[in-house]
């Protein structure tokens, strides 16, 4: 398991390496001073697992986290901090572990076990990282939602505000945008219960629609509507959902 330290102090991260190097099985493939060369680092060197510390004076472990981008390689985060409040609400939000400073062996050896019981799920990862990038925007924009849409081998990490509509196909849940659709790694019942004081509202039990992004509601008749979207998408909302359409209007 390839592994990074991110820490401004020399000292906590010489103490860090050293109590992993007795934990075994990890590989430490660099350390960083600040969220730049972290970041730099995440990128070239695609560690497994980040050991990111929240208070730096140029760019805050958050701060990394927002600027985490997307891709095929996505790392688990445990957090590292002398902060209690930070670590539990990074933790309770996406964080693999975390661990208050002085961090002990057992604990270290713990917060290992659990990131290798994770890092070969890929969508629990990316997931756990977008829930971890809500809480890491600025309080003022602290109600922005991620999800997570695939694309191959590649988990992208999307602003809600980015999305048209998500449409259900079977088994298969389709992320739409602009100008590209991603596979969802959640039901569509799961992103409804998630994206509730959002824009989104459900028209179709195999539909979900951003309205920021509606142009043009058609009515058929008594209890069908037609509704397009931005993108020229276009949904018939069911008989079920017509009343949420009509409460939209008035």
């Amino acid at each position: 398991m390839k592994a990074l330290i991110v820490d401004d102090e020399p000292i906590a991260r010489s103490v860090l390496r050293g109590e992993l190097e007795e934990v075994g099985s990890v590989e430490i493939i660099g350390e960083a001073e600040d969220g730049t060369v972290a970041l730099d680092l995440i990128r070239t060197r695609q560690p497994d697992v980040v050991f990111l510390d929240l208070q730096m004076p140029t760019m805050g472990g958050f701060e990394v986290v927002r600027k985490l981008g997307d891709g095929s390689h996505l790392p688990s985060i445990v957090i590292v901090t002398a902060y209690d409040e930070y670590a539990i609400e990074a933790f309770k939000a996406g964080a693999v572990d975390y661990l208050l400073k002085p961090v002990g062996q057992e604990r270290l050896a713990q917060a290992v076990d659990r990131v290798r019981r994770t890092i070969s799920k890929k969508p629990e990862v990316a997931e756990n990282l977008a829930r971890l990038q809500e809480i890491a925007e600025p309080q003022s924009e602290r109600r922005t939602r991620k999800v997570v849409g695939r694309a191959g081998n590649e988990y992208f990490l999307l602003n809600v505000n980015e999305v048209y509509a998500f449409q259900a196909e079977g088994e298969l849940v389709w992320i739409i945008t602009a100008n590209k659709k991603y596979l969802a790694t959640q039901t569509l019942r799961k992103l409804q219960e998630r994206l509730q004081s959002t824009t989104f509202r459900r028209i179709h039990r195999n539909a979900l629609i951003n309205m920021d992004h509606v142009r043009k509601m058609t009515h058929l008749s008594s209890q069908r509507w037609l509704v397009t979207l931005s993108n020229n998408l276009e949904f018939i909302v069911s008989k079920r959902q017509a009343k949420t359409i009509r409460e939209l209007l008035s």
